[in-house]
């Protein structure tokens, strides 16, 4: 018999439709979540649930997603950034103390500056401007505002204005 007897008699009945979808490549790469709760892709680092700190999770990478499982279930989806050196972190991830310092915006910090006195919101703002990123000053800026809980808003304010004659950042 020929190929294409062959091929009508044994292998045309048993043919199936293609998938809807198109296939995607992906491929798999094991890591361990960081202290920090995220996983390295590719130099950038995607969330995955806090509770998974220093366990071993499975990543999933196509062009377009990463999946994270952990133990055969999936923990963790995220868009793929194409950029470098990037945290792409969903809030759900973050523990609760966390969630509540992501909320902070450099507009928020001043607002609750400005309420305490004008120097200390021009101390804040020259905090956050001398950094490469607003947010590597908001703790020395949270650390001035607790300092309400102690003493009288005019004290902060005067403790401020002398910090900016003297070119302090702390």
């Amino acid at each position: 018999a020929s190929r294409a007897d062959l091929f009508a008699t044994l292998d045309r009945p048993n043919l199936q439709p293609l998938p809807a979808e198109p296939y995607v490549f992906a491929r798999w790469k094991r890591a361990r979540v960081g202290p920090d709760y995220h996983i390295e892709v590719d130099r950038c680092w995607y969330s995955v649930p806090f509770s998974l700190i220093r366990q071993v999770v499975d990543a999933r990478i196509t062009h377009r997603t990463v999946e994270v499982f952990h133990r055969g279930m999936r923990v963790a989806s995220h868009l793929r950034d194409p950029g470098r050196r990037s945290h792409i972190t969903a809030p759900e991830h973050m523990p609760s103390a966390h969630r509540r310092y992501a909320q902070w915006s450099p507009a928020r910090i001043l607002s609750s500056a400005a309420k305490l006195g004008p120097s200390v919101a021009a101390f804040c703002d020259i905090v956050m401007q001398d950094r490469p990123h607003p947010e590597q000053g908001f703790r020395t800026c949270l650390g001035i505002l607790s300092l309400a809980r102690s003493f009288e808003p005019q004290r902060i304010d005067a403790a401020c204005r002398r910090g900016i004659s003297i070119k302090a950042r702390s």
